[in-house]
């Protein structure tokens, strides 16, 4: 378990944060409960993975993988 995968998580969490705003001001309140549930699973996930790189991690190693996540990102970013 890698940054790459906190940073995954994070981006599942940050999808279903939106999805349940837009379903506020919808007024589907039973679908954007259930996205606001889906979303905190993704946070403790980010979070569980993000402790555990921690833990095994040098701050060297971090600061190169963490380079590396942002890196693929933006290339992904890029080819949309």
């Amino acid at each position: 378990m890698g940054l790459d995968e906190s940073t995954r998580q994070l981006q599942l969490a940050l999808h279903d944060a939106q999805v349940a705003f837009d379903c506020i001001g919808l007024g589907h309140l039973d679908r954007a409960h259930t996205h606001v549930i889906t979303a905190r699973a993704a946070i403790d996930a980010a979070e569980v993975t993000l402790r555990h790189a921690m833990s095994e991690l040098s701050p060297g190693e971090a600061a190169r993988e963490g380079a590396q996540v942002m890196n693929a990102l933006e290339g992904q970013e890029a080819g949309r």
